[in-house]
């Protein structure tokens, strides 16, 4: 039986050595063989330099450049990358209305790591023509992006071997005629295979080198092979269930193949018997595949309570890089791991820091702010030590928990200048993003990335460039300050338009940011109003993405007079203002600073009807106290006709009234003891009339005046004193009034802000531009000085608003 086995097998042996040859010499002569893909290309590079690499010494801690560190494997390459923000690459064909000026070559120039994360994948067009690429002006050479390994945390303890698969271990590798000689076996041995002979198989099976791999996986031995170790599923030990597990990952099995559901289930099922490191394997095996199973890890979390009080830092570190990968932390878990946390804190290396952050940040754990504050505080004692990705970590968890840390940010205003010169496009990116989270604008760290970012846009997913224009464009980076970025990364956006039609929010993202510094590219732009843009957007069922095109649609139509493209349709835009006035009124109108000033300006006008809240530019997303003042000065009621805002009766000023500017003051008169009061003088003499006039005066800063007005530093200064005491006439301020004047007055806050910074917020600057534009004066209440005056006096907040109308006329 043997022989006749033998002899139908040996003309297909030699048939396969031969194919191998050809295949070898194809190689050797043609570079990369038909039908290859990038990422095959890649992972054969990959396992060069990893078999090179073995040969050094490595700690990690000592390392601060882990964003240099390559890939070790096929099977690495799948869950080494930024997994938050990775998205697997489709094939797409660009949809025609896509084609329009021709001009621009539409393809993917990388293959992605897959990570499940249904958000986050992209569209790989293979579909367009060749193209001639257009000549751009900041054309430069274009530099490997650079790979890094978030698994480089286990080469901190030797613990970590017992509960975390090494993807940079890889068997020595057998010939393919020893992998024949196995599949052989399992075809003669067929049903009388014991469970220690399926799990022998595959570990041999899985030694073989990963560019023949393909060939183990579609032969249909291998396919039996695999029948029978579902079928003895059941027999085999914890051992060697563990075992299977690791050889398919160096067979790179499919995280797909229906194989591997029926090997969850059964680990599911034995998961109390197992012990903790057991489970953390099996756990972190299942990542290494890189396949979701929420089943494992729910009994996985189950039993973690059994096992707290024998958890030290390495158990510790692997649960959080665990359920960091799983996108999950159950809420019964977060105290406990907290607690941990905090015992083994100053414990952990840089690296398992960096590790600690991710964790908790993928899994979008939210713990106590003091937690989180000593955790930093750990980075930042070993900073200069940490690799770059842990450093990034540190900066993505701080933007999880929008917590300010001021000696962190500082310490980056050094590290990132340093490091960025050899950081890829997401460590660059997650830099940009977590600034901008924080709202923390410093030179250093902005310029650094942008003099980085146009050699790497040929490396750049849509998300990234999208993602980057956002942050630099919210922090109000202005393109002069670094003339190669915004139009690099607008380029590399045209690049990629087939990625947008499976993310549009990508597109609509970074044209926001772009308009936030008054950049706007028309072609991008006539894309995300065409019509099938917008429906393709409205089908992510995202109010956000609907909010994002009102933005840009009203951006357009207030900045781009000459515009003839595209415009959203009516009613588009009254559903979306609708839902934007409805959530003002439900947040944002309620609160108190903006009650005061509402009633405040109603008094010193003359009433409801001189003062509308509501919606000047819808689509800026906030509300205005709106005032109007005639040609001498005096208020006028407000037109609700004119609003572009339905306004509710219980949350809109009413204008029916036609009181003037004579009325001033009508519920606080202006008396002797009033300005005696506020001057902490007795000197008035002379009686005072409601009627004002105004000088051409402004508030200024004094510094420990017996006069001070406010506890913030605005004085009540001669100027004013006089300009509150003054007889005469209201022609004196009809006779200074330059015309009527619209005002949009604003009750500010710190959010409008970079952080201790007066420079305003991308899309707070964009609105008050907007309102210049529309003929608006803005008159801003300070937040600072206006939730000060919340505790003060009524006449005090009066003289204020006074004050800070009239200085708007001047």
């Amino acid at each position: 039986m043997a022989a006749c086995v033998l002899c139908r097998w040996v003309p297909r042996l030699r048939y396969l050595q031969a194919l191998r040859k050809d295949f070898t010499r194809a190689q050797h002569h043609h570079g990369k063989p038909e039908g290859e893909t990038d990422e095959q290309e890649g992972k054969k590079g990959t396992v060069q330099h990893q078999e090179a690499s073995l040969q050094g010494c490595y700690r990690v801690h000592y390392n601060p450049s882990s964003y240099h560190q390559s890939v070790q494997s096929s099977a690495t390459s799948r869950s080494q990358t930024d997994n938050d923000e990775d998205e697997r690459c489709l094939s797409t064909l660009t949809p025609s209305f896509w084609q329009q000026s021709n001009r621009y070559s539409v393809s993917c120039s990388r293959h992605l790591s897959s990570t499940n994360n249904t958000l986050l994948d992209l569209a790989f067009n293979k579909g367009s023509e060749p193209q001639k690429p257009s000549v751009s002006p900041y054309h430069k050479p274009v530099l490997p992006d650079v790979k890094v390994d978030p698994r480089a945390f286990h080469k901190c303890r030797p613990e970590y071997a017992s509960m975390a698969f090494d993807l940079t271990q890889r068997p020595q590798p057998i010939e393919w005629e020893e992998a024949f000689s196995v599949l052989q076996k399992a075809a003669v041995l067929k049903g009388s295979m014991k469970p220690s002979h399926v799990s022998q198989f595959l570990v041999e099976l899985s030694r073989l080198h990963p560019d023949q791999m393909s060939l183990v996986r579609s032969d249909q031995r291998f396919t039996i092979l695999l029948r029978y170790s579902v079928e003895n599923l059941r027999l085999f030990t914890d051992l060697q269930l563990l075992e299977v597990m690791q050889s398919f990952v160096w067979l790179d099995m499919p995280p797909s193949h229906t194989v591997l559901g029926l090997y969850e289930t059964e680990l599911s099922h034995r998961a109390k018997q197992m012990t903790l490191h057991q489970l953390l394997l099996a756990a972190d095996l299942w990542r290494c595949i890189g396949r979701q199973i929420p089943q494992f890890l729910q009994h996985l979390y189950d039993l973690v309570h059994l096992y707290l009080g024998q958890m030290g830092v390495p158990e510790l570190v692997q649960l959080l890089y665990i359920m960091g990968e799983g996108r999950h932390c159950p809420t019964s878990l977060i105290r406990p791991l907290q607690q941990l946390l905090m015992h083994h804190l100053q414990q952990l290396y840089p690296e398992e820091v960096g590790v600690v952050c991710l964790g908790l940040f993928k899994s979008q754990t939210s713990i106590s702010e003091s937690v989180v504050t000593q955790i930093v505080d750990k980075a930042l004692s070993s900073v200069k030590e940490m690799s770059d990705f842990a450093m990034v970590n540190v900066l993505k968890f701080l933007r999880f928990s929008y917590l300010y840390h001021k000696a962190w940010m500082e310490a980056m205003t050094q590290e990132v200048p340093q490091r960025a010169p050899r950081m890829g496009v997401k460590g660059l990116m997650h830099v940009a993003l977590a600034s901008s989270a924080l709202h923390y604008y410093n030179d250093n760290i902005l310029t650094a990335v942008a003099e980085r970012v146009p050699l790497l846009v040929p490396h750049c997913r849509s998300k990234d460039s999208c993602k980057l224009l956002w942050a630099f464009g919210t922090l109000r980076f202005l393109p002069a300050q670094s003339p190669s970025f915004y139009p690099s990364l607008t380029e590399g956006l045209r690049q990629r338009k087939a990625e947008f039609q499976r993310y549009p929010e990508h597109l609509l993202t970074g044209l926001l940011g772009l308009a936030f510094v008054s950049q706007f590219p028309e072609d991008l732009i006539e894309l995300a109003l065409s019509p099938d843009f917008v429906k393709l957007a409205r089908k992510s069922a995202q109010l956000e993405l609907k909010k994002d095109l009102f933005t840009l649609d009203g951006t357009v139509a207030m900045e781009l007079p000459q515009w003839t493209g595209p415009r959203l349709s009516s009613e588009l835009t009254e559903e979306v203002t609708e839902l934007l006035w409805k959530f003002a009124q439900s947040d944002v109108c309620q609160k108190p600073e903006v009650q005061e000033a509402e009633s405040a300006l109603q008094d010193l006008l003359g009433g409801e009807e001189f003062v509308c809240k509501r919606m000047i530019l819808p689509h800026t997303r906030s509300i205005d106290l709106e005032v109007h003042l005639d040609s001498t000065g005096e208020p006028v009621p407000v037109n609700p006709a004119s609003h572009t805002t339905t306004l509710s009766p219980e949350n809109s000023s009413k204008c029916t009234s036609n009181q003037g500017w004579g009325k001033i003051n009508i519920g606080v008169t202006l008396t002797e003891e009033l300005l005696a009061q506020l001057i902490n003088t007795k000197g008035a003499t002379e009686p005072v009339t409601p009627s004002l006039t105004v000088k051409s005066r402004s508030l200024r800063r004094v510094e420990h005046d017996e006069r001070r007005l406010f506890d913030t530093g605005l004085n009540l200064t001669s100027d004013i004193i006089e300009t509150l005491t003054q007889l005469s006439s209201t022609g004196s301020a009809r006779q200074k009034a330059k015309g009527a004047a619209k005002l949009a007055i604003q009750v500010s806050s710190r959010n409008h802000y970079c952080c201790h910074s007066q420079q305003l917020l991308g899309l707070h600057a964009m609105k008050r531009r907007q309102l210049k534009l529309a003929g608006y004066r803005v008159v801003e209440l300070i937040h600072h000085e206006w939730f000060h005056l919340l505790r003060k006096s009524r006449a005090e907040k009066l003289a204020y608003l006074h004050c800070k109308i009239y200085d708007s006329l001047q």
